[in-house]
């Protein structure tokens, strides 16, 4: 049986159930455990949660001390929370980015958390991360550039982590790009979530291996979907639309891919949008062997890769993205360079960009936000900062939301 009760009741040896309240105003990833550690009972009472609902059929119940004419809330299954029939309200970028950070530092340590338990043998659970999705789901209705952006701006030491939380945010920014309905957008970003969860069975050395694999290596590595789809298949609550995209997200339109080299709409749809949004944060993102390319650059290269990926679907996911992406480096008819740092509301060639480079006079300028869309500014083209000798470029748009 569930009783809900005030967290300054709780007590070693009770299962915890599930909080009562937002997954972001607690420290945990995941809600379902038995609480052992005397940290674990500090948190949950420091956090802004006040009530909790516990199992006392598979933990404590409150201690017998507690006033007996108190009656507790009890239930046999958890109560559905009344549907939100009213989308997130459209946040600017700036607002959004803001949660959109907390949101990533909280992706990051579920999804090592989960990667830990996995190579201990322990069933992922898609009802725990299933939170995390749909606070990333919401992130990107507010502003879909914000959180994809942020996720992006990884180490190489985060790029496995980070990489789950970015696939997820750019399977639900196309997912609902392509018009799919609301349960098949949770399970594209469940899938993005879950599609690399192979990897935690890779030896750390050939997965943070700071050069190009052998052959053996990269065998090895080829793996991986093959070993994630059989932990998804012990996992709880796991569709099969959500191991089909762990499982097939390496095959290509051509049928050249693997595991199974599945050609065309042999490849599922979900599996066809996992392909591309895994490809285009794997080469925007810095690895343990290369430095990213700016988001423009990958937009245009994946374009050039013919038979890689569904016609369709990538031109849907530009069409999520922008033909520069925020955080692109672009130059203005004017010889001024500039970042991206929102897109444009009427077309994917009038972002707004955040000016702060003249070429022609080789100097800093003091950065300008122009909206091209109502500038007589124009957009030449994507630049390379190194030319110029920029670096970090990526800091003229997120600051200190890295």
């Amino acid at each position: 049986m569930l009783k809900k009760i005030p967290v300054d009741q709780l007590r070693l040896g009770m299962h915890l159930q599930a909080f009562c309240g937002a997954w972001l105003d607690h420290p945990f990833w995941r809600t379902r455990f038995v609480i052992e550690d005397p940290n674990d009972l500090a948190l949950i009472r420091e956090s802004s949660i006040r009530e909790v609902w516990i199992d006392i059929g598979k933990g404590c119940d409150i201690e017998p001390t507690a006033d007996a004419s108190i009656a507790y809330e009890t239930a046999d299954t958890l109560p559905e929370a009344a549907p939100d029939a009213s989308p997130p309200e459209k946040a600017t970028f700036a607002d959004e980015v803001k949660r959109a950070s907390r949101i990533v530092a909280r992706g990051r340590e579920a999804v090592v958390s989960m990667f830990q338990e996995a190579r201990m043998g322990k069933a992922v659970d898609a009802d725990a991360a299933a939170p995390l999705v749909d606070e990333i789901s919401n992130s990107v209705l507010r502003n879909p550039g914000a959180l994809i952006s942020l996720a992006r701006l990884k180490t190489a030491d985060d790029y496995t982590y980070l990489h789950s939380v970015a696939v997820c945010a750019l399977m639900i920014a196309l997912a609902r790009q392509l018009g799919l309905d609301e349960q098949q957008v949770r399970e594209a970003g469940m899938g993005g979530l879950l599609h690399d969860l192979g990897k935690a069975m890779m030896p750390p050395a050939i997965l943070n291996k700071p050069g190009k694999l052998s052959d053996a290596e990269f065998a090895v590595i080829r793996t991986h979907p093959d070993e994630g789809h059989r932990m998804l298949l012990a996992g709880r609550s796991i569709s099969e639309a959500v191991r089909d995209i762990c499982l097939h997200h390496h095959e290509k339109f051509d049928g050249s891919g693997y595991p199974a080299g599945l050609k065309g709409e042999q490849i599922s749809l979900l599996a066809r949008m996992g392909a591309v949004c895994d490809v285009y944060d794997a080469i925007s993102s810095n690895r343990p062997y290369k430095a990213g390319w700016d988001p423009a650059e990958s937009i245009r290269r994946m374009a050039e890769w013919q038979g890689h990926f569904d016609p369709a679907v990538f031109q849907a996911f530009v069409r999520s993205l922008g033909i520069y992406p925020v955080g692109s480096l672009v130059r203005l008819e004017s010889g001024k360079l500039g970042v991206v740092v929102e897109q444009g509301e009427l077309s994917l060639l009038k972002p707004r960009v955040k000016v702060f480079f003249s070429t022609r006079s080789q100097a800093y300028l003091k950065p300008e936000i122009i909206d091209i869309a109502r500038s007589r500014e124009k957009i030449a083209g994507r630049e390379d900062a190194a030319k110029w000798g920029i670096r970090d470029i990526d800091r003229w748009w997120a600051g200190d939301k890295r």
